[in-house]
């Protein structure tokens, strides 16, 4: 069975095309594309309101290449969904229909709880000692989503307006870091220390910055180190000493700052990076509807 799902958040848009198999009757979802294209609708979003015409053409072209592919694919199920610049912009209902009309897509946009909730379908936790509790954090364009896993248990789940454009464009206020602090000091709390999983494109490019291995966690100081070095350079030399790409060579300092005060904050050491996303919770919980309905 092969799966698509397509993520289209405020800062790119990813199609994520995956095979199921079964072994002893247990799925296993095996990557067979990921592509992604930078839309970057959160710059218009976060400071006009909507998504300008120019950015809603690029939308119409994504989608369009996307379904292209899906279709190359021979894949028969689906599932689109929108993320925080979607939900902020005013004329994004009006994008959905274009989209459904010259593609067949359906986008759902989804709150930033629903997004928590996809990311944990990756099951992550599940395979994780009993000696520690968890704080899924995925740091976006224009949201935050924490998730924490203690006794075995979730136990809380919730989505902040704290994302790496709205850094950016300095449209985050002390309020929104005070009541993001405060959360954590009253929803994490555990007799157990606390372990970090991180996810969303920057904390995936630190890591691969790193050299560290799989399955090596990243320690808060070394996070720090990093935040120092890309603050200390421009924009254009964090591109040509690090080989980032424009696109996140701008997004990655914000980033590193958002799981920084994340970790000082729920007394946090150490964050794990395995591969999961939005994008891999999507196939999940579309297998499952598909399950469901044979």
């Amino acid at each position: 069975m092969k799966l698509a799902a397509i993520d289209i958040g405020s800062n790119a848009a990813r199609l994520l095309i995956s095979e199921v198999t079964h072994t002893n009757g247990t799925p296993q979802f095996c990557k067979l594309n990921l592509i992604r294209v930078p839309l970057r609708l959160g710059f218009d979003v976060f400071e006009y309101g909507e998504i300008s015409k120019q950015k809603k053409n690029m939308i119409i072209d994504t989608m369009k290449a996307f379904s292209y592919l899906i279709k190359a694919y021979n894949i028969q199920y689906i599932k689109a969904c929108a993320t925080s610049a979607m939900r902020d912009a005013a004329n994004s209902s009006d994008i959905i229909k274009k989209v459904k009309t010259e593609t067949g897509i359906d986008i759902e946009i989804i709150s930033g709880d629903a997004e928590a909730a996809f990311i944990y379908e990756n099951h992550i936790a599940e395979n994780l000692d009993k000696e520690h509790s968890y704080l899924y954090i995925d740091v976006g364009g224009g949201s935050t989503e924490l998730t924490f896993f203690a006794d075995g248990k979730l136990k809380y789940k919730e989505s902040f307006n704290i994302g790496t454009i709205r850094l950016l464009k300095g449209l985050v206020t002390e309020e929104n870091w005070n009541e993001l602090k405060e959360h954590l000091k009253l929803n994490t709390k555990s007799n157990l220390p606390i372990t970090a999983i991180g996810s969303g494109g920057n904390i995936n490019k630190i890591f691969s910055l790193s050299k560290r291995k799989d399955g090596k966690p990243l320690s808060l100081e070394l996070l720090k180190d990093y935040y120092k070095e890309f603050s200390s350079v421009s924009l254009a030399e964090r591109i040509r000493i690090y080989k980032l790409k424009e696109d996140r060579a701008d997004v990655i300092v914000p980033a590193l700052q958002i799981y920084i005060s994340i970790m000082r904050w729920a007394d946090i050491e150490e964050i794990y990076v395995p591969k999961i996303g939005l994008t891999g919770g999507l196939v999940q919980n579309l297998y499952e509807e598909v399950s469901e309905e044979k």
